[in-house]
């Protein structure tokens, strides 16, 4: 019945039911009006933009609907007198949008008193919601959200043409979407200072007008501002604030910064220490300053309180008096926030984010007003903490995440590169959606670049939900057809998911397999076991990437090579020259070719140094100081001085023949196990399916089953791979049972305790392991039976070592 109103209510408009809307056939150029205000001019400059850069051409951009000529795009408010004049005249009903958040129509209108006058009506629910119609419409145009950020340049059109049924947006999926600028001091602050806005000298309104774009086209509504030392704080620059609320966008602060005060540089020391216990009324007055000065725009406010710079609380001598700490800061910031904007705090967004210690902190009992918005955080390595449980969820205030794709700290970071597996962000997000975490997602971005693809996936999902039912390979295929063609797409697809998987093994970052915090020295890598075979497989394959790398960049059009050098070319290149200068040093102490590795080691190393310098010289310079290969100089980065590594321990040639690793994904079928798509070593991993509840293994319920063989008795380890993720939520554990060959079950918990030796191994190198001596395996089939017990569990592989003989998988030879 809806549907025949609809069609009714079109074709009263003069609106077709299917066809195309020209905005440009190679002559006429659609013209742009906007309703009155910073945000929808904005919006219709940026489309004039996109326009231009199609047919070549400028539109006539406009606050008058009289400046309509032929075609023209109206964008505004349902509700304003421009669009509702528009909206009343052609019989289109917008009550539809009434009290949304987010949401918009698109109506393409012929004028009643002029047949030759056509309309795209782009009316909003809100600011934001208008602008979103005018990135679904350049969307459809064929433009990148990565136009100017990566140089993805739209290529001329000889006619630019839309379809013209009304289309009803669906609400965004999660309310707060947006991205954490961090560990600025490496690309993003130097490039802003001295290369993008070299006036400023800083992160300013010229810098932050072009994330603010980009934060539309990725469908994205906050922004925690760059806040280490190397950055002037956000409030400190004039214009920064002012910059957010012409773009509508929502302004908040990282775990650390309370009250949207950047305390590295904000706070004052003569002022004394950072000590609530000791200082009480200094540091109220120094947050109710800022309250005063910011409560006139749209901000998402941090509550509680850490130390000056992602440390703990100062001045609590326990856990308990933590505790108490926060909950009485917690209720002096909501009364600041309350007076300084005249109304009860529980209208007022806030957010208090688990980070760290503070997680501790709620889980001693630390009671959180029920319309504060708790943010679960990964563990820094993309890993979530904690989930929401089922009391949790129906919090009025709702919870959110916040994930790194990017991180500076201990074991090691990754600052360098973006090499986040798509297929852990999408598994991670799943579980956040499943579990009800829908108020807040923020991603750490670090510098932005090189991390374009795995931002837009973030905030893909964040935005619309039913993206969780493409696989990533499809989601990068479908991106990448949009950056360089449908040709290309599938073979890019499959480059770009290898790199993922080779990241996946070991981080370009973590090649040196030391540590920060404290530093240690790179010290030989386990490649090098098995007589260094694994080492020579991992260089082949990144070769091989990098050449077909190299073939794909140098076959597309000239327009494109710049952004394919940004967004494909340099972080495989770049993964595969750390590798080899590494790698071929190392295997360059076993004798043989010596002289011949150490000099590719050093050709490795100046193809680091010259990609970089080509990047950073890209588009005429636009990216200048933008790619640093050595961020915070750690030990990996450092160009050795070419000696073959002494006392390389090598394995004997060939001790892998007595394992057999049966893929977890290689089993039947299961009720209460899922495939997850592209995650682990394997192509695919099983985990335990969210809703399942926590099971005892008294009563496990039926088993996984999977067969080995082997060929004489012997003794036998067997070992569990798993992915090194969390119990779900507090009322959750992470365990498995299992049984060989009908014996007794036995059960093993994966999880691990805060930042543990375990953890660290775990983290760097995605897995977590359990291992089990077996005494003594008959010659033949074996049995073996894994049980689900907890929700959220991932399997990745089951590793059975023989002794005595080799063992198979499935049938014996």
């Amino acid at each position: 019945m809806k549907r025949r109103i609809l069609f009714t209510l079109m074709l009263a408009a003069g609106i077709a039911s299917a066809g195309e809307l020209s905005l440009y056939d190679g002559k006429h150029l659609a013209s742009v009006v906007h309703e009155d205000g910073a945000t929808f001019k904005l919006a219709a400059n940026m489309l004039a933009h996109d326009l231009e850069s199609l047919s070549g051409r400028a539109p006539k951009v406009s606050a008058n609907l009289a400046d309509c000529r032929a075609t023209c795009v109206v964008i505004g408010r349902y509700d304003s007198q421009l669009v509702a004049r528009l909206a009343q005249d052609a019989g289109i009903d917008l009550a539809i949008l009434k009290g949304q958040w987010e949401r918009y129509s698109r109506v393409a209108i012929v004028s009643k008193r002029d047949p030759n006058q056509r309309y795209l009506l782009i009316a909003g629910s809100d600011p934001r919601g208008a602008v979103y119609g005018v990135v679904d419409l350049t969307r459809e145009m064929g433009v990148s959200a990565w136009e100017w950020w990566a140089d993805v340049a739209p290529a001329r059109a000889a006619k630019v043409a839309v379809g013209d049924t009304r289309r009803d947006s669906a609400p965004p999926s999660v309310q707060y979407r947006g991205v954490f600028l961090n560990d600025e001091d490496w690309g993003l602050q130097p490039w802003a200072a001295k290369t993008f806005d070299p006036a400023t000298g800083d992160i300013g309104p010229k810098t932050y007008a072009r994330i603010y774009e980009l934060l539309w086209r990725l469908k994205a509504n906050t922004i925690w501002p760059a806040m280490h030392d190397v950055t002037k704080p956000f409030y400190q620059i004039a214009g920064n604030p002012e910059m957010a609320r012409d773009y509508s966008i929502v302004v908040g602060t990282s775990h650390a910064e309370p009250m949207m005060r950047n305390n590295v540089r904000e706070w004052d020391k003569k002022d004394g220490a950072f000590n609530f216990f000791t200082n009480r009324d200094k540091m109220i007055g120094y947050w109710q300053k800022r309250v005063d000065e910011v409560k006139g725009f749209e901000n998402i406010y941090s509550v509680g309180l850490r130390g000056i710079h992602d440390s703990a609380m100062e001045g609590a001598k326990n856990v308990d008096e933590a505790r108490d700490g926060v909950a009485d800061v917690i209720g002096v910031e909501r009364a600041m926030l309350s007076k300084a904007q005249g109304r009860p705090p529980q209208q007022i967004p806030q957010a208090l984010t688990l980070y760290k210690e503070v997680l501790d902190i709620y889980k001693a009992g630390l009671k959180v007003p029920e319309d504060i918005t708790l943010v679960w955080p990964d563990d820094n390595y993309g890993y979530l903490a904690q989930l929401s449980n089922a009391d949790e969820a129906k919090r009025a205030g709702g919870t959110g995440l916040y994930y790194h794709l990017s991180y500076w700290g201990r074991p090691h970071d990754y600052l360098w590169l973006g090499t986040t597996h798509p297929a852990l962000i999408r598994e991670q997000m799943d579980r956040a959606w499943q579990t009800g975490s829908r108020k807040l997602w923020i991603v750490n971005v670090g510098d932005i670049k090189p991390l374009e693809y795995l931002t837009q996936y973030f905030l893909d999902l964040a935005f619309d939900h039913n993206n969780f039912a493409q696989t990533p390979r499809q989601h990068l295929q479908s991106w990448l057809a949009t950056q360089f063609g449908a040709a290309k797409a599938g073979e890019i697809a499959d480059l770009m998911m290898a790199y993922y998987d080779l990241a996946w093994e070991r981080r370009p970052e973590f090649m040196g397999f030391g540590q920060t915090e404290p530093t240690t020295p790179n010290k030989p890598t386990a490649y090098l076991q098995s007589g260094g075979d694994e080492a020579e497989r991992r260089l082949a394959r990144y070769a091989a990437l990098a050449q077909q790398a190299d073939a794909i960049g140098a076959a597309l059009p000239a327009a494109r090579r710049d952004a394919f050098f940004e967004l494909v070319q340099y972080p495989v290149r770049s993964s595969a020259n750390i590798n080899a200068r590494i790698l071929k040093l190392e295997l360059a102490a076993r004798g043989p070719n010596s002289e011949q590795l150490v000099q590719q080691a050093r050709a490795a190393h100046a193809a680091l140094v010259a990609d970089a310098a080509t990047y950073n010289a890209l588009a005429g310079g636009k990216w200048r100081r933008m790619m640093d290969i050595a961020p915070r100089k750690l030990s990996v980065f450092k160009e050795p001085d070419y000696t073959p590594t002494p006392n390389v321990v090598f394995g004997a040639p060939g001790q892998r023949e007595r394992l057999v690793s049966i893929a977890a994904v290689s089993a039947k079928p299961h009720p209460l196990w899922e495939t997850v798509p592209g995650l682990g070593s394997q192509g695919a991993s099983l985990r335990v399916k969210l809703d399942t509840p926590s099971l005892d293994p008294a009563t496990p319920g039926a088993p996984l089953v999977y067969e080995f063989n082997t060929v004489v008795a012997s003794p036998a380890q067997l070992k569990f791979v798993a992915l090194p993720t969390h119990p779900l939520t507090s009322r959750n554990q992470l365990r498995l049972a299992f049984s060989v060959d009908g014996g007794p079950l036995e059960v093993r918990d994966f999880s691990t305790k805060g930042r543990s030796e375990e953890w660290k191994q775990n983290v760097l190198s995605n897995t977590a392991k359990r291992s089990i001596a077996l005494a003594q395996l008959a010659a033949g089939r074996h049995t073996l039976q894994v049980y689900a017990l907890d929700p959220g569990f991932i399997l990745d592989r089951i590793e059975v070592a023989s002794e005595g003989a080799p063992t198979y998988y499935g049938a014996a030879p």
